[in-house]
C-alpha cells in the first residue's frame, strides 16, 4: 500500500493544523490508505517524522501549496532529502491555480454567495511575477464559470484595497492562517478551502502513483 502524506507550509494560527489534518483524512478516505500531515514549518511532524512513523514502505507527498515559488522551489525538495532516508517517496504536483481549483472555489462561491455580482480572490501572496500572473489567470477561469467580475487582493503585499464594498472573499487559503485577518470585517467572506480539497488531492495522488 503506498500511504499518502500532505506537505503544508504551516502556521501558527491554533486552528491550522485541524484543518490540514481534516483534508488529509477526507483524501485519503477517497483513496483508501495510510495517511499523514507534514508541515514544513510551524507545526509538526515534519516530513522525515511523518514518513519514519508510517506503517506503510512506500508514500506519495503532495504539497498543498498553490504556487511554485520559493517553498516549493527550495524548502520542498530539501524536506524530501531528508524523509527519504525513512520511505520510500514520490512528490506529487502541488495543488496550483488550474482548472480544477478554480471549479473548487466556483462551488464554494455558489454556496457561500450565490447571489454576488463580484468575487475577490485572496490568497497569501507571492513576490515571484510569474506565480503573481498565476493568481490573475485563476482569477479570470473563475470570472468564466462564475459570470461575475473577480478581482485579486494579494494578503501579503502592500496593496490590500478591496475594490469593490460588495465583493465576496474566496481565500485561497488550505486551512485557516494568521493573515485571513487582513480581511475587512465588513465583507462577506468565505473560510479556508480545507476538505473542499480532498477531491484535488486524491487526484494529485493518482496522477503521481500512475507516473511513477
Amino acid at each position: 500500500m503506498t500511504a499518502l502524506i500532505t506537505l503544508s507550509h504551516g502556521s501558527r494560527h491554533p486552528q491550522a493544523k485541524e484543518g490540514i489534518r481534516a483534508l488529509t483524512e477526507a483524501a485519503a478516505e477517497k483513496l483508501g490508505v495510510e495517511w499523514a500531515d507534514a508541515h514544513l514549518e510551524f507545526d509538526r511532524p515534519t516530513l522525515a517524522e511523518a514518513a519514519a512513523a508510517l506503517s506503510s514502505p512506500r508514500a506519495i507527498v503532495v504539497p498543498l501549496l498553490f504556487t511554485r515559488a520559493f517553498h516549493a522551489k527550495v524548502d520542498v525538495p530539501a524536506h524530501l532529502t531528508e524523509a527519504r532516508e525513512h520511505c520510500d517517496l514520490t512528490l506529487a504536483e502541488p495543488l496550483g491555480t488550474g482548472p480544477d481549483i478554480a471549479e473548487t472555489l466556483h462551488k464554494r462561491l455558489r454556496i457561500d454567495a450565490p447571489s454576488a455580482s463580484h468575487a475577490t480572490l485572496f490568497p497569501v501572496g507571492t513576490s515571484d511575477a510569474e506565480q503573481a500572473a498565476n493568481y490573475a489567470r485563476l482569477a479570470d477561469n473563475l470570472a468564466r464559470l462564475a459570470g461575475v467580475d473577480v478581482s485579486v487582493v494579494q494578503a501579503t503585499r502592500g496593496d490590500r484595497r478591496f475594490v469593490d464594498r460588495h465583493t465576496h472573499v474566496l481565500p485561497l487559503f488550505v486551512t485557516h492562517g494568521t493573515l485571513l485577518d487582513r480581511i475587512p470585517p465588513h465583507l462577506s467572506a468565505s473560510g479556508p478551502l480545507t476538505t473542499d480539497l480532498a477531491d484535488v488531492v486524491a487526484n494529485r495522488y493518482r496522477t503521481a502513483e500512475k507516473d511513477a
